[in-house]
């Protein structure tokens, strides 16, 4: 046990676990936030969806020889109005949208590589997330990100609240259900942008879906389901991240697998109590 003690207060000296920290804390809070919202409207795979299409505009990105988060946030939002749009107009159902464009987004990101020549190690490293390689861009990104997830949620709670439970009552009430749902899915497609280099494009789903999920188990009131996600997401990414150290594990994978972990303790304290 003191080996093991002494081997963390170690790794906190490297500038790169503090990065991998801060950023991934960061980006935790904002995926735990809007994970609660997407998974009462029964949106959660648009994470999913979204990160598929991630793939291709990383490839498209490494193509041109161009920062993959510059190139992918405005990519991805125009890939969430695109999930909305089919969802409303065309009269699909949210998950058939977001079906459609993961399997395109997959099948771009696969003709991108092979145009580009095969899957490179910064093309596999967007994969598979790569959250000790975390930079100052993408840390100062994630910043700025949580403080306008954080400030979305504060200013819009009403909306968000009415229209995660019955959106067709919100909109007799006078709220302007499109543009929430536009803000809404503007800020998970920013979040999946900066997140895919976390987690990578394969895992990133994961850390939205499961701390809401997770906290949706357990507690008695929406606002503690906001707090317990972010609580249960940020725990997540610190014991994932020491443990991968320790054990030398792939980190984006030990992360989601902490998540996993947690909502299993949460389905069966539900389950007790029960």
């Amino acid at each position: 046990m003191h080996q093991m003690i002494s081997e963390l207060v170690e790794a906190l000296q490297y500038t790169f676990i503090q990065r991998a920290l801060i950023a991934g804390c960061l980006i935790a809070v904002c995926c735990s936030f809007l994970g609660v919202f997407l998974v009462l409207r029964k949106l959660s795979m648009i994470g999913d969806g979204l990160s598929h299409a991630a793939f291709a505009t990383v490839a498209f990105a490494l193509l041109l020889n161009q920062s993959p988060l510059l190139v992918s946030i405005p990519l991805l939002m125009l890939a969430s109005v695109a999930i909305y749009a089919l969802n409303k107009k065309a009269n699909l159902y949210g998950d058939a949208a977001i079906g459609m464009i993961a399997g395109t987004g997959i099948a771009l990101g696969v003709l991108l590589a092979s145009i580009s020549g095969g899957f490179n190690v910064d093309l596999f490293s967007y994969l598979f997330g790569s959250i000790l390689a975390v930079g100052k861009e993408e840390l100062y990104a994630a910043m700025f990100l949580c403080a306008a997830v954080i400030s979305v949620v504060a200013l819009f709670y009403n909306e968000l609240f009415s229209i995660s439970y019955d959106e067709e009552f919100a909109e007799v009430n006078g709220i302007e259900v499109k543009r929430v749902n536009v803000l809404l899915m503007f800020t998970t497609s920013i979040t999946i942008a900066l997140g895919i280099r976390l987690v990578g494009t394969m895992l990133i789903s994961s850390l939205i879906i499961f701390p809401a999920v997770t906290a949706l188990q357990i507690s008695s009131s929406f606002k503690k389901a906001l707090i317990l996600s972010a609580s249960v997401a940020v725990f997540s990414v610190i014991s994932g991240i020491f443990a991968a150290y320790l054990l030398d594990f792939p980190a984006g994978a030990t992360i989601v697998l902490m998540n996993a972990l947690l909502f299993i303790i949460s389905f069966i304290i539900r389950r007790i109590k029960s």
